[in-house]
């Protein structure tokens, strides 16, 4: 089931919660609604690949437990902000600046995602405890010239 609280005033935050599953469609169609048309495959595929972790990684799948999504969007800034129930975990990341800096193949799963995650967002931040992630993008929207 998705919880969904809408703002009240257009500049709000608006939050969703869901049970831990990697059946996402419905909530990363969602949290996608207002995002220009050409950002939305690369934002998508950032989101749920946070979204994974946190119901994977965080909640171990358990049904139980909830991830939580606040987000809003103030001008041409969107934010999202994904919190888990979690044990938390400490990010120990650098992404490859060189063929070299590749790990190896048995460890070459581990670390892609939050490679991807700082490739694709603008602000990549984890609390102190590692249960929730701020992700925010800066996006122009295209204006539409009339002829």
């Amino acid at each position: 089931m998705i919880s969904i609280s809408l703002p009240v005033k257009k500049e709000s935050w608006a939050t969703m919660s869901f049970a831990s599953t990697l059946y996402l469609c419905p909530v990363l169609d969602i949290l996608l609604a207002k995002i220009p048309d050409q950002w939305r495959p690369e934002i998508r595929l950032g989101l749920q690949e946070a979204l994974v972790n946190a119901a994977k990684h965080g909640n171990n799948l358990d049904p139980s437990k909830q991830v939580s999504v606040q987000f809003s969007v103030t001008d041409n800034l969107y934010t999202w902000i994904i919190t888990d129930q979690g044990t938390g975990f400490k990010p120990n990341y650098s992404c490859p600046s060189t063929p070299e800096d590749l790990l190896p193949p048995e460890e070459s799963e581990r670390g892609r995602g939050l490679c991807l995650l700082h490739q694709i967002f603008d602000r990549v931040h984890w609390n102190q405890q590692g249960t929730q992630l701020r992700l925010s993008k800066r996006v122009k929207r295209e204006q539409t010239i009339w002829r």
